[in-house]
């Protein structure tokens, strides 16, 4: 019997010819990653274990991503440890404000992800690499310490569920809309502790940008990880970052699935995930009239220049309706100066929206567009828990680009269609 991708991925880290689901491996990896969260308390433990040196300063990733720039003092400390820590090392990879960006966009747009890699990182969307044909998944501080250390990192090889996705998208279907019908319909532990296999034709029509929005979200249906079999986009993609080498991995037709779940896309609509969870979607011809106070356009999920571009026709000589605060934020450096120049910034202003530096920001509550009490939003994030943007009573809905600039428009839930 074969393989499947993330099989063999992990066979070929761990020295061994096969692997099957639930055997507990030690596996090289090729890249740990951590974040201004994240990252000092992997540094605590990284130095109680009394080590001295990282196992390869060119493996580990440290960004300043998620309270950055620094929003108080509290935030400050924690990215002055990761900076002492990252001089002290001599890390190659520490992305200092003014050159980061949002670190599960920043990665790839740096070429530091190939396919066949493993990757892993403390934060749950490490996910998003799995678009590039890698193994990537979130893991604990402590288990990143350890890997700084060791340069290898213990795992069970998951089940994989293949995803199936047939038809031609419908005008202002992405990714983004594609996941969340996902989740919608096999709920948030659909997935638990399995790798999604990502699949089909319709998949095939996708950029590598909506491929990752898609990966990014594995983990709100409970992945372990979620994965594209590599193609020529995938490769270009990577070509033009990087001269690194790599291998590619694909699914052995024989390979074994826990499960194969088959859609047909072309009846899917741009999809709304209600609160309180992910898996809450329903198309947004069917989201009714729902007020709202601020819709943010960013995030790892969709702060891409294809996400930008999208909000931008829709806003287009056109302005955020009364009482709505629009947010929009690129989610790299190199994504700002692309939105720049291609004049998207000049759509943005003069629909009276707000444009942010690179930051995670509002996606997990931290700053740049905190709800408060009794306020509704609508936002490109990845997560719309209790709280997740502010106050416990306020409310998130989840949506792509389009529809999100389309809703700040008419101060209302909406499709881009309306318009």
């Amino acid at each position: 019997m074969g393989m499947t991708t993330v099989e063999k991925i992990l066979a070929s880290h761990a020295g061994l010819d096969r692997v099957i689901p639930g055997q507990l491996i030690e596996a090289r990896v090729d890249l740990v990653l951590a974040n201004d969260i994240t990252a000092p308390i992997a540094i605590k433990e990284f130095r109680e274990a009394g080590a001295r040196k990282v196992f390869d300063r060119e493996r580990i990733v440290l960004v300043p991503d998620h309270f950055a720039p620094n929003k108080d003092i509290a935030s400050a400390e924690q990215c002055r440890i990761m900076r002492e820590f990252a001089v002290e090392q001599s890390l190659k990879y520490y992305f200092e404000v003014g050159e980061m960006g949002i670190e599960h966009a920043l990665l790839p747009e740096q070429g530091l992800v190939l396919p066949g890699d493993i990757v892993i990182g403390a934060d749950s969307h490490t996910c998003t690499y799995g678009a590039l044909g890698a193994f990537a998944t979130g893991v604990g501080s402590t288990d990143v310490a350890a890997a700084m250390i060791t340069g290898e990192a213990w795992f069970k090889v998951p089940e994989t569920i293949r995803f199936v996705y047939k038809g031609t998208l419908q005008p202002w279907v992405s990714g983004k809309d594609l996941i969340l019908y996902t989740i919608g319909d096999i709920g948030v532990d659909g997935a638990r502790y399995k790798a999604m296999e990502f699949s089909g034709e319709a998949l095939a029509a996708l950029s590598v940008e909506s491929r990752l929005t898609m990966a990014n979200m594995a983990i709100e249906a409970g992945a372990k990880c979620g994965i594209f079999n590599p193609d020529a986009k995938t490769i270009q993609f990577v070509r033009e970052r990087t001269s690194r080498g790599y291998t590619v991995y694909e699914s052995d037709r024989d390979a074994h699935y826990a499960e194969v779940r088959e859609y047909d896309v072309s009846s899917v609509e741009p999809q709304v995930s209600f609160p309180h969870s992910p898996a809450n979607t329903r198309p947004v011809s069917a989201a009714g009239t729902i007020p709202i106070n601020q819709s943010v356009i960013g995030s790892c999920t969709n702060g891409r220049i294809e996400d930008l571009r999208s909000a931008a026709q829709v806003l287009k000589g056109r302005r955020v309706a009364s009482g709505v605060r629009l947010i929009i934020i690129p989610a790299t450096q190199a994504i700002y100066k692309q939105a720049l120049k291609e004049g998207l910034f000049e759509i943005f202003l003069d629909a009276h929206a707000v444009i942010s530096t690179p930051t995670c920001g509002p996606c997990l509550g931290g700053h740049m567009g905190i709800l408060a009490k009794g306020e509704t939003a609508i936002a490109t994030t990845n997560r719309n828990f209790v709280g997740r943007m502010g106050h416990p009573e306020s409310r998130v809905f989840l949506s792509n680009p389009a529809v999100a600039a389309a809703s700040a428009v008419l101060g209302r839930i909406a499709s881009p269609e309306e318009l």
